[in-house]
């Protein structure tokens, strides 16, 4: 039997969930409305948004009638994880969007625009609502850990889509740095559909310990991956004069885009170990 929950659309975070419905729906609808194109840029903001306002609506609905409770998921880690995946994508959308498809006389264009850091700031409040309190007993996606770990693996795929335009194939050590981020981003992914399945008592070990493990040895490698990326990517090379041509797509700057993204990587790893290694070793025995 289904169960009416007014709850799902009248707390902070029910307001929030049909804010960004509101604000997906209009981007996607502005952006339609003025020309269709197959860009790689194109079709990732259209994405974002349709993916969006899909899941959220989803979400308001599951809630709404109860059936949320009746899933075999955490549904709180889902929530958690959703809500920070769409403030990661957002945040992408609304920076490329209007610096590929905009300008000064596109009022559709520029409305889309607004919308999506509007969105963006209504899924970044989700967010901070969602998140786990000191002390407070909830999923492990929703603590800081958890919600770096979805951190982690949105700039991993940022980092393989920009992998096309940089020939990393030419060089061994390039090589090195693109298996960096396809075994870390698989270990995170791993974590993150385990938690929300309920499947982390199949770890051979303690799951927190098998976190703190594994995250020292993601620093390691990015800490690597840190140093031979830039030091292969631009030694003996300048940027081509070609990059400088209006909605080109340079390899070279997407070469600094993954410099960028290794490096926000490693501060997210080495923020995860600290903050686990505290939890674990600090605030458990207390």
């Amino acid at each position: 039997m289904v169960t009416l929950d007014l709850k799902a659309v009248t707390t902070p975070v029910g307001v929030l969930r049909i804010l960004a419905v509101v604000l997906t729906c209009i981007s996607f609808s502005l952006v339609a409305s003025v020309f269709h194109t197959t860009e790689s840029f194109w079709t990732y903001c259209m994405f974002t948004w349709c993916f969006c306002f899909c899941v959220t609506i989803l979400i308001i609905v599951l809630e709404f009638t109860s059936l949320s409770a009746k899933l075999p998921i955490s549904w709180n880690d889902f929530t958690a994880a959703f809500a920070m995946l769409a403030s990661l994508m957002v945040l992408v959308a609304s920076i490329v969007y209007p610096r590929f498809y905009a300008c000064q006389l596109c009022g559709r264009q520029i409305g889309a625009s607004v919308t999506s850091w509007l969105c963006w700031i209504v899924y970044l409040s989700e967010v901070i609502f969602t998140r786990a309190k000191p002390g407070e007993i909830s999923g492990f996606l929703s603590t800081v850990p958890g919600l770096l770990k979805v951190l982690e693996a949105f700039v991993a795929c940022i980092i393989f889509i920009c992998l096309d335009y940089t020939g990393y194939a030419l060089f061994a050590g390039l090589k090195w740095c693109v298996a960096v981020y396809s075994i870390c981003f698989i270990f995170a992914i791993l974590v993150i559909i385990f938690t929300i399945c309920r499947l982390l008592t199949l770890f051979p070990a303690p799951f927190d310990k098998v976190l703190i493990v594994c995250n020292v040895l993601a620093v390691l490698m990015y800490a690597t991956a840190a140093v031979i990326w830039p030091l292969y990517s631009f030694r003996n090379r300048s940027r081509p004069s070609i990059c400088d041509l209006p909605n080109v797509v340079c390899g070279w700057d997407l070469s600094i885009v993954v410099t960028i993204m290794t490096y926000l990587n490693l501060i997210a790893y080495i923020v995860d170990t600290v903050y686990s290694f505290r939890l674990v070793f600090f605030v458990s025995r207390t």
